[in-house]
This record gives C-alpha cells, structure tokens and sequence, in this order.
C-alpha cells in the first residue's frame, strides 16, 4: 500500500537519526525484482554450502564446547516469523542452560549470567551461536543477507515491519539492522531499517553488508544492549 504522509514524515525523522547527513531512500513497500531474486538464492546456496565446508572444523569445535560444558541438546531450536509470515524452526548452538525459563526477556532475570553457559557468552559474542543457520539457509527458510527472523511472540515488531514489506523477502543471517546499531536500536529503528534493507536490495547493497558485517562481528559493536540480545529464551 501507498504510505500516508504521517508515515513518510515518521521514515523520514527516523532516516535522519539512523544516517545523519546522509541522503537515503526511503522504505517505499517496494518488492524487490523476481531476477535478483534468484540469483541471491544461487549465491545463498553455494556461499552456505562452501561454508558448511570451510566452517567445519569450527562447528565441531563448537559443538563439543557447548556438550562438554553444559548438559543437554548441543542445538536450540526456536519458530520465528519467516518469508510472507510463514513460520520455521530456526537453530543456533544453545548458549544457555536447560532449566532456562522459555521466552522470558533478558530484563526480568535478577542475574541472567547464572542462566548463561559456560561458552555461551563467548559464542554470543563473536555470533558463533548463529553459525548452524547455515543449515536454514541451504533448506530455504533463511538468506545470508535479509531482516533478521523474529520471534512469534514479538508481535509489535512484527506489525511495525509489514507495511514496510520486511516480511517480503527471506529473513538473513545477517541484516542492515545489524550493521547499524545491532542490538542497541529500538523496535521502530530496526523496522525501518529492515524496510530500508528491502527497497534497497541489490547486489552491491548486500555485499556492502555482507563486509560492513564481517567489520562489526571483529569490533564486537552494538552487543552490550543485551536485554535485545537474539537468543536461547531472550527477546530479539
């Protein structure tokens, strides 16, 4: 649908404090070409199969951590809100205990580290938990770049991002909300940013997040809003 002018002034506030000085287009609810689309599948396909391969030394390393450090399933599994509100199973190493109470918010634990395992954190925070989505991408549910999937119960972000047309495009293992403030922007930044992400799609533009990513997982920016944290029983 065509956006009201409250809803462009809305974008265009949010553009100005997301990319200060900076000229950008604004989420338009534009679905992005069908020929890209394809192509972005083919290259999701061979770079997650290539990194299956390549990654595999440091998968099984991160495996046996998380089985030897803790008891319990080496994977979390968690549905999310995936291409067109379909939902799927998506899977990371398991970064916290068994007894961890489900979907409660970071913010409601009194001490969230006694519920951490004892590599979790550090899996967290080089996003090696993120590693088996691989394994989403080369099933379909996921791409390497796209808005990251959010957890069913999260509604409100959920139904910030449809007029934006998020929801048009497989979900990423990495995304533009995640090179532009990760986990230290509010609900309505990273739907923007999502929609931004979608009106925008092209191959240069994912490869700039593909590399700007690499950048931001070495430097570590944007973890310590942990109460926004993506994980085992913690909101996106």
């Amino acid at each position: 649908r065509a956006a009201s002018a409250g809803e462009s002034s809305e974008w265009a506030q949010l553009a100005a404090c997301l990319h200060p000085g900076v000229s950008v287009r604004l989420p338009l609810s534009r679905i992005p070409s069908k020929s890209y689309a394809h192509v972005k599948r083919v290259f999701d396909i061979t770079f997650s199969a290539g990194a299956v391969v390549i990654l595999s030394p440091v998968l099984l390393a991160c495996a046996v951590a998380v089985k030897a450090t803790s008891p319990g399933p080496v994977l979390f599994r968690q549905e999310r809100w995936g291409r067109a509100g379909e939902r799927f199973e998506c899977i990371k190493f398991r970064t916290m205990l068994v007894e961890t109470p489900p979907d409660m918010p970071a913010q409601d634990f009194a001490d969230k580290a006694a519920f951490m395992t004892p590599v979790g954190d550090f899996l967290r925070r080089w996003s090696l938990d993120e590693l088996p989505q691989l394994a989403n991408i080369l099933k379909g549910d996921m791409s390497v770049i796209g808005p990251r999937p959010v957890i069913i119960r999260e509604r409100r972000l959920i139904d910030l991002r449809i007029p934006l047309n998020a929801e048009a495009v497989r979900p990423g293992l990495t995304g533009w909300a995640q090179i532009n403030g990760r986990n230290l922007v509010s609900d309505e930044e990273k739907a923007f940013l999502d929609g931004e992400y979608v009106a925008n799609m092209s191959l240069a533009f994912d490869a700039r997040v593909f590399f700007r990513t690499l950048a931001v997982v070495f430097s570590r920016r944007g973890i310590d809003g942990d109460a926004q944290r993506d994980g085992d029983g913690v909101p996106y």
